[in-house]
């Protein structure tokens, strides 16, 4: 990526920052001249994240759930408080839970939920108010493949992921003309903490070993390959310059035709 500090001085929050696609896409941003904020649950990960990117820019972590609104109310005040108003907003944090329907009890409903969706809708009504007074912003939800398509034994995930697209897509259209775009990304099987349990989970039920349970994730890819974080990152970072303006309530598939080829 080149360095043309396309985003100078722009504030970034990142959710789910320390670790994957989080932490590509604060690097890119980084690299671009934000100031970045990293959120997460797990402070120590963070403040490592944090050192580690510290030669790319100024960045910043701010510890919380954000399933929990007061947890997104007060880490956003605290990244406000060292960055001022945030410009761009990265909604990446979630989680998965692989169970056959009949075999998912609500407490597994309610978290997929409460993480994947209702965590995004804090985030994205936390950051908006600034953007709309300033009229520029732009909001970019880290989706899925899974909110386009279904999966089998993700139930919860996919409706979850679903629900973010029209979330997007709605939000996308009451700020149209107020300068913010509102954007998704869905990749396919990446490289992820995410993936990695999904390949143990296999393995556990089926006897395949883990290369054989990463083959059979990356079978749903027309390359043949798992996605990796830094091209999800390049998607983002891409809706997040100036020069995107034009694209707004979309929900672009990262998984090499995966979405196409079903």
């Amino acid at each position: 990526m080149s360095l043309n500090h396309s985003l100078d001085k722009r504030h970034a929050l990142v959710t789910g920052a320390s670790r994957g696609i989080g932490y590509a896409v604060a690097r890119q941003l980084l690299e671009q001249g934000a100031c970045v904020t990293l959120m997460g649950r797990g402070e120590a990960a963070l403040k490592q994240a944090a050192a580690s990117l510290a030669v790319h820019g100024e960045v910043n972590f701010a510890s919380g759930d954000i399933a929990r609104q007061s947890d997104v109310h007060q880490a956003f005040a605290a990244a406000k408080a060292r960055f001022g108003p945030i410009d761009i907003l990265v909604n990446n944090a979630g989680q998965a839970v692989s169970q056959r329907f009949d075999r998912l009890d609500e407490a597994a409903w309610q978290q997929m939920l409460a993480v994947n969706l209702t965590g995004t809708f804090h985030c994205m009504q936390a950051a908006l108010p600034d953007m709309l007074e300033r009229q520029w912003g732009r909001i970019v939800n880290v989706a899925s493949t899974a909110g386009l398509v279904g999966y089998a034994y993700v139930s919860a995930y996919c409706a979850a992921k679903h629900g973010v697209i029209g979330l997007t897509r709605a939000l996308a259209l009451e700020t149209a003309r107020k300068g913010v775009t509102v954007n998704a990304v869905c990749p396919g099987y990446t490289e992820t903490d995410i993936v990695r349990e999904a390949v143990a989970n296999i393995t556990e039920k089926t006897g395949m070993n883990a290369e054989q349970a990463r083959g059979k994730l990356a079978e749903r890819n027309p390359q043949g390959r798992l996605v990796q974080p830094d091209e999800v990152a390049e998607a983002v970072l891409w809706l997040c310059q100036p020069g995107s303006a034009a694209v707004n309530g979309q929900s672009i598939p990262i998984d090499g035709g995966e979405v196409m080829a079903g």
